[in-house]
């Protein structure tokens, strides 16, 4: 398991979840390193990838966990409900499967910069 680590806005995303709704969240949020290598053995599990930059997907019912993993410590960079109007528009704009619409979204990039830039808590 690695150390998970919340920037500021990725914090503010979580504590704005119900807190039972957190708690189960969080509670399936493991990372391990045979999950980050094959994301294909795990389907809660996704690689975005553009540019050479590379953001690891959670999905847990309705929410989305867009991570990065750096000397061993994941952070956590957005964390975004399923059906939430940032999510639908950025899976909506352009075609094929979830990852590949977010990778070729500069939406989606802009909010990972974001999350990149924040402090860590």
């Amino acid at each position: 398991m690695h150390q998970i680590v919340f920037n500021e806005i990725s914090a503010a995303e979580v504590s704005a979840i119900p807190t039972l709704e957190q708690l189960d969240l969080i509670s399936s949020f493991k990372v391990d390193d045979a999950c980050l290598h094959d994301a294909s053995t795990d389907s809660r599990f996704g690689v975005v990838e553009r540019d050479g930059h590379k953001i690891y997907r959670f999905r847990s019912k309705d929410y989305r966990i867009y991570f990065t993993v750096e000397d061993g410590t994941v952070i956590v960079q957005r964390v975004l409900h399923a059906n939430s109007l940032k999510d639908f528009l950025f899976r909506s704009s352009i075609g094929g499967s979830e990852d590949q619409k977010l990778g070729n979204s500069r939406s989606f990039w802009k909010l990972i910069e974001e999350g990149e830039k924040a402090a860590r808590k």
